[in-house]
């Protein structure tokens, strides 16, 4: 998995570095529009004060990142992970506020270094129905589900395809409450994200996480190629502020600030 990831990012900096840059550098962009998974608290969800935007510690960060150089951001709301993964790829939006390497995702979208932060991914099983989980062949044979279009790194999402049987949803809520009523054995999810969800379900402790991870992925900030505001002097820009941001322990805070506002909202 560290090889891979290596691999992908010696590519995102050939990509980053020796691709000429074709997004326009125009001066009348002062709006970066935005989207990413509205089921990934407490990095992004709906905003039930402005139903069709995302909140979360996320936009948070991007806003910090960005006002001060004169630029707006708006991160919408599009539905569903799949559907704000489709809409970077054709250019109608900027910026995926978040997302996995994999291999399929860098044909359309430049990532941004430094991550913003990593994520381990969990098994999550209901109570009472707890297994032996070490590594990835301990799913064969098994039902998971998760969010459609999810990704949990390169070499995991390629296995899965091959042996798992993982049914995609709209909605995180669908597969813990499929996991409840049995018909699923397990549920794909990351931790923290898992620990909110179930949380703020009321079912946190009807679900327990197998102790060890199916992968520890870098959360990333990007921008789609297709991007009238994607310049290579503005992605350095971003890049140059999230690095001094993720070093102060800023990242941390944020996330510690937006869990506790969404397990408190009604």
């Amino acid at each position: 998995m560290l090889r891979v990831f290596s691999q992908l990012c010696a590519l995102l900096a050939t990509l980053f570095l020796g691709v000429p840059v074709t997004a326009s550098d125009d001066p009348h962009c002062k709006t970066l529009t935005a989207s990413g998974n509205p089921e990934y608290p407490p990095l992004l969800w709906r905003d039930p004060g402005m139903p069709d935007q995302l909140t979360g510690a996320v936009p948070a960060l991007l806003r910090e990142i960005v006002e001060p150089m004169g630029l707006e951001v708006l991160v919408r709301d599009l539905g569903s992970w799949a559907r704000a993964q489709h809409v970077a790829r054709s250019g109608e939006i900027d910026m995926v506020a978040g997302a996995f390497i994999n291999s399929e995702r860098i044909r359309y979208m430049d990532y941004l270094l430094p991550p913003i932060t990593h994520l381990p991914t969990a098994v999550w099983v209901p109570k009472g129905g707890e297994f032996v989980y070490r590594h990835w062949p301990d799913l064969l044979g098994k039902r998971g589900s998760t969010l459609i279009n999810n990704s949990f790194g390169q070499n995991f999402d390629r296995y899965a395809e091959e042996n798992l049987r993982i049914e995609g949803v709209r909605t995180i809520e669908q597969s813990f409450q499929m996991a409840l009523a049995g018909r699923v054995d397990y549920v794909l999810y990351e931790v923290l994200q898992g620990q909110v969800k179930l949380g703020k379900m009321g079912i946190g402790e009807d679900f327990v996480a197998l102790e060890t991870p199916i992968s520890r992925e870098a959360l990333f900030f990007t921008f789609s190629k297709a991007s009238p505001c994607n310049s290579f002097e503005l992605r350095e820009r971003i890049a140059d502020r999230l690095f001094d941001l993720v070093n102060s322990g800023r990242v941390d805070a944020l996330i510690d600030e937006y869990t506790k506002l969404y397990t408190s909202s009604p």
